[in-house]
């Protein structure tokens, strides 16, 4: 049986070899320092740009990033403010109820002071007939708070109507400028008697009418003022009705007939 030769290469080839691949690696070498220039030329064109929009896709995340924690500061101080805004807004209507009180109480003190002879009983309308107008009316005192049929009704600074109808804690009201309601009236300062009649027509103007008016002297004028005269059988006299704003000849030359402004409109 053979035996199998080794290939093995001379010492003078091994040299060679290790030689030349000195030589090679010392010419990369040299050549690699003198090449800088077209690698930086080829990293200008693809790197770099590739470098800076990265930078630029970082820097706009960043941006975004702090808008959104401006946004979410924007956002708890606008819901605080809202806050603020509510309680301000429950203040403001508290103080404007209050204040709606207030007047509310000055003038029953005023209409107090200015009937002292006449005893009142303080109440409010909670109900009402249809219409603009409040022609009728309810009341949230009845029998049990002592109001009586025919009782007048008075606010601000003069007659409202009289009661016409009552209940245990209820009463309806027909006020003055209902079309069937008459009242017998005076001038205050020449005391001629007239009558005052309800004109739901006449409402849009904001006049009722006056008619039987004896002015035989020709003396009253726009702007006196209209009260309940001492001869009516259901008002109190001297509450104020109104105030004169027409006054003219009847074609009979013995009365004359005009309107007057009452002192309350309407009540709301």
């Amino acid at each position: 049986m053979k035996k199998r030769t080794k290939m093995s290469l001379p010492s003078k080839y091994l040299l060679l070899i290790f030689t030349v691949f000195c030589l090679g690696m010392m010419l990369v070498t040299f050549t690699t320092k003198f090449s800088l220039g077209p690698l930086k030329a080829v990293a200008g064109y693809t790197v770099v740009p590739m470098q800076n929009g990265i930078n630029k896709i970082g820097q706009w995340f960043s941006s975004k990033e702090e808008e959104f924690e401006s946004l979410k500061d924007a956002q708890k101080k606008n819901k605080k403010l809202q806050s603020q805004v509510d309680e301000l807004t429950m203040e403001n209507n508290r103080l404007r109820q209050d204040r709606f009180e207030l007047d509310r109480l000055r003038g029953l003190y005023e209409l107090d002071q200015k009937y002292p002879s006449y005893n009142k009983i303080a109440a409010r309308v909670n109900g009402k007939d249809t219409g603009n107008w409040f022609s009728t009316f309810m009341i949230d005192k009845g029998s049990e708070d002592g109001i009586a049929l025919d009782m007048n009704v008075i606010a601000g600074s003069g007659l409202v109507g009289r009661i016409v109808e009552v209940g245990p804690n209820w009463a309806t009201v027909r006020s003055i400028i209902d079309d069937s309601h008459n009242v017998s009236a005076m001038d205050l300062a020449t005391q001629d008697m007239c009558i005052v009649s309800g004109d739901l027509e006449k409402m849009n103007d904001n006049v009722i009418r006056m008619s039987q008016l004896m002015d035989s002297d020709n003396n009253v004028q726009q702007g006196d003022q209209i009260v309940t005269s001492h001869i009516s059988d259901k008002y109190l006299q001297g509450i104020l009705i109104g105030y004169v704003t027409e006054v003219k000849q009847d074609s009979n030359k013995l009365t004359k007939s005009g309107y007057i402004s009452p002192a309350c409109l309407r009540i709301r």
